[in-house]
């Protein structure tokens, strides 16, 4: 992990871009860690939508913001094909397969859900455990720790083969594979998952089927009235909460 820049945010909140490998990220760390401190900070993993950080950004230092206050540190790093990395072709036909099927009020087949969604949580995945291998190494950054957000998919993942990750906030905004709803079934960790009711590009009764999935014995579903991108603050304060009880 090489770090590029540094600032301290007008709330005493310490943020570095980062570079691991070719993968770009950041990291933000409360105004209380730091390396001489006796107690490193908890980690929450930030998984963005796959949008590109730059785009993500004030949304991620929103909620990266908020964690800092509740004195955990939060990263983020940039999905393959997304942002400024390289570009995926496979990735690129098969949104723009998505896109033909809902321009065309079409349903759209597990064949393209599979190829959007299957080849970016194989790759992802291990690079966020390369990344939490270099967060980790840091002296004001410590467990337990925490994922949140992102592709559902991606989450789910991690929390089956992650031992490190001990609690998760997901995100059901997103298409999912059916091979991921076995993978669910082996989710064992406290879960805190939002749904938009009315997110026009999601399967509603998939992601309900998803969390009824989900094998962890402690699972809270919040779902609210609103589009993809309206989780009224409510919400966020409730997996912020849950944070709390699970990572300190």
């Amino acid at each position: 992990m090489q770090f590029t820049s540094e600032q301290r945010l007008d709330d005493a909140v310490r943020e570095r871009e980062f570079t691991l490998g070719e993968i770009p990220g950041i990291l933000w760390t409360p105004a209380s860690a730091s390396a001489s401190a006796s107690a490193p900070a908890p980690l929450i993993l930030l998984s963005p939508p796959p949008l590109g950080l730059r785009k993500t950004y004030p949304r991620l230092l929103a909620r990266a913001r908020h964690s800092a206050a509740d004195g955990f540190a939060t990263a983020t790093i940039e999905l393959p094909g997304s942002g400024d990395r390289p570009r995926w072709p496979a990735a690129e036909q098969a949104l723009a397969g998505l896109r033909l099927a809902m321009e065309a009020d079409e349903p759209v087949s597990d064949e393209i859900i599979d190829a959007l969604i299957l080849p970016l949580v194989d790759k992802a995945v291990p690079e966020w455990q390369a990344a939490l291998d270099a967060l980790l190494s840091l002296p004001e950054v410590g467990g337990p720790v925490g994922y949140s957000g992102g592709v559902i998919s991606i989450g789910v993942r991690l929390a089956v083969v992650e031992p490190r990750i001990s609690a998760a906030v997901l995100f059901a905004g997103s298409f999912v594979p059916r091979v991921m709803f076995e993978e669910a079934r082996q989710v064992t960790i406290p879960l805190h998952v939002l749904l938009q009711w009315d997110d026009e590009g999601n399967d509603r009764q998939a992601a309900l089927d998803l969390f009824d999935a989900f094998g962890s014995k402690e699972k809270t579903l919040h779902a609210n009235m609103g589009g993809h991108t309206g989780v009224p603050k409510f919400a966020g304060d409730a997996a912020a909460q849950f944070f709390t009880r699970h990572l300190k």
